[in-house]
């Protein structure tokens, strides 16, 4: 079989095989989480707004930092994630919080098998969109779930970083999307020493195909932002120039590192 016709398999395999890094890692810090440290950067919380009794669905939520801690911000979230070990730890981790957030565990694609509410809020964020083929479909998905009126939050690594080879010495993929990308990794970005090594399968999507997507399927763009930095020391090379800004050492400010966006749902 071709790996790529296999990939919602290899991708669900390559995140159960991070997820028990993960939860030890400096990087998520699950120690302070649990003690009741947010996990939402300031990105995230200046477009999410007050969310208290707000509905929102999180996409794509691992093991369930980003939606419980919208949880604790007073929303009745609903976090959905394809691999099912880090979902097992997500229902954990939210007992272990007495956090009511439910939790989906499905590929994103095949969630209308799995859920039929709506939401005042769709969000995702930070390395979520390359593990998908297809955009159309993804905002689709989007569109299927919000209220009318109903605002789609979007954090996302720039196109521009994932351009680059590991160490960002010089381009290596094209920016558009020229198909899926398979690749194997040492070690993961919460921890590149960990003794652990995986397969997955990903695809490049520039910013003109993220926006026709949402606008095609309904969506009127209210904000988008782009930025120097990323809230998370999750690449090669970085310094620190400010707590949760981190750049690319001998790039410095001259790439975008992060984009996000706000679309609303048009309609009644």
């Amino acid at each position: 079989m071709n790996p790529i016709d296999n990939y919602i398999a290899i991708n669900r395999q390559s995140w159960n095989n991070r997820t028990d890094a993960h939860l030890k890692s400096e990087f998520y810090d699950l120690d302070s989480f649990l003690k009741g440290e947010t996990s939402l950067n300031d990105i995230e919380l200046a477009l999410l707004g007050d969310v208290k009794e707000k509905t929102i669905l999180h996409l794509q939520c691992h093991f369930g930092q980003d939606t419980i801690s919208l949880s604790r911000l007073g929303a009745s979230v609903t976090g959905v994630d394809l691999a099912d070990k880090a979902i097992l730890n997500a229902r954990r981790i939210a007992a272990d919080t007495n956090s009511n957030t439910q939790f989906i565990c499905c590929d994103i694609y095949d969630l209308p098998n799995h859920l039929q509410l709506r939401f005042d809020i769709v969000y995702t964020s930070y390395g979520t969109i390359g593990w998908l083929p297809d955009l159309d479909k993804w905002a689709q998905i989007i569109a299927k779930y919000l209220k009318p009126g109903g605002k789609f939050v979007f954090v996302e690594f720039h196109p521009v970083v994932w351009m680059f080879d590991d160490s960002f010495e010089k381009v290596g993929y094209s920016y558009f999307n020229s198909g899926a990308i398979l690749e194997t990794e040492s070690g993961t970005y919460a921890d590149r020493s960990a003794d652990i090594t995986q397969e997955y399968v990903m695809w490049n999507h520039g910013l003109s195909e993220v926006m026709s997507s949402l606008i095609n399927n309904g969506f009127e763009i209210n904000t988008f932002e782009e930025f120097d930095y990323s809230p998370y020391n999750c690449f090669n090379n970085t310094i620190e120039l400010a707590p949760k800004k981190y750049r690319i050492a001998h790039l410095g400010n001259k790439i975008p590192m992060v984009y996000a966006l706000v679309a609303t749902k048009k309609g009644v």
